[in-house]
């Protein structure tokens, strides 16, 4: 079942890579859910919007992904007997890209230089949206469009937020999430600002020409339509070497089987905790699992704690 207030995803507290005498420091871990990730929750509620709508009705499926979106919506379009199409940047690891073949996706790969003045994933934007649009497949394709579809925030207004003021007994203080799509963030970030206005919510943003798959810097891609920068309190930018790093302390110091996008938030999230002692919790939106082959860039030669 996916997370819901009812059957939340599990918060854990990190123990060895916040240093004394500040935090505490929680982690969700959103990979507990059923298809891996953060974006299960996101892929039921566009699905669900859609049906709502009356706009599945006899289309397919196309939505751009960097591969979690992506991945729960092929599992549950499976489930439901429809074909989808998704479009991926070629630089997102390969585990990704077979999971989405093995759950019937047809996968399309834009190569990076497809939209050469902005981020890769903004090409397999404009791919989807030619499926949608083009006077060749128009009226067969229906794209859930994660970036603008408000049903994406209310997947975490609505199960993501409340699960983390419940689990917590409203004593967050602190609340961090990366920008990628911009759902989680808004729909967590108003939920608890509603719950208390003094709860901190804190943007992570990787910097320009970042390898950290499914976060966004905003100066080098189109901003989500459905990101509310008004609920946000700052941005912490990370660059890759600091957020490869901790994705490697936690799987060594914390037993934490994370993705890259996992550090790049706790790594912020431990910088801007040094002076404070509030109640603080980080999404950890995906594990490590699918990203065997992209970490072997980030071992030293022999693979050893420190190379």
């Amino acid at each position: 079942m996916i997370g819901s207030p009812a059957n939340p995803t599990p918060l854990v507290r990190l123990n060895h890579v916040v240093p004394a005498g500040v935090g505490p420091l929680y982690l969700k871990l959103e990979w507990y859910n059923p298809f891996g990730s953060i974006k299960d929750r996101t892929a039921w509620y566009l699905l669900k919007g859609l049906a709502e709508r009356n706009e599945l009705d006899g289309k397919q499926l196309v939505e751009p992904t960097s591969g979690n979106t992506g991945i729960a919506l092929a599992a549950l379009a499976a489930l439901m007997g429809i074909p989808i199409t998704v479009t991926i940047p070629d630089g997102v690891p390969e585990e990704k890209k077979t999971l989405l073949r093995m759950l019937g996706a047809e996968v399309w790969e834009t190569p990076d230089d497809l939209c050469p003045i902005n981020h890769p994933k903004d090409g397999a934007i404009a791919l989807a949206r030619s499926f949608v649009e083009s006077e060749a497949t128009r009226g067969k394709y229906v794209m859930p469009n994660q970036y603008e579809n408000p049903d994406n925030v209310k997947a975490h207004y609505e199960t993501t937020g409340p699960e983390i003021w419940l689990q917590t007994e409203g004593a967050v203080r602190r609340f961090y999430a990366g920008f990628g799509t911009c759902g989680t963030i808004t729909g967590i970030g108003r939920y608890l600002k509603e719950q208390d206005p003094t709860i901190h919510v804190v943007a992570i943003e990787p910097n320009k020409g970042h390898r950290i798959p499914g976060m966004k810097n905003m100066s080098e891609s189109k901003q989500p339509g459905i990101l509310d920068r008004g609920i946000l309190d700052r941005v912490v930018r990370i660059d890759d070497a600091t957020a490869y790093a901790m994705t490697k302390r936690l799987f060594r110091e914390e037993g934490l089987i994370v993705g890259p996008s996992t550090g790049a938030i706790v790594a912020a999230a431990v910088q801007e905790l040094q002076d404070d002692a509030g109640l603080a919790v980080a999404i950890s939106p995906d594990s490590g699992f699918k990203y065997a082959s992209f970490f072997t860039d980030i071992l030293g030669d022999d693979g050893l704690p420190g190379g």
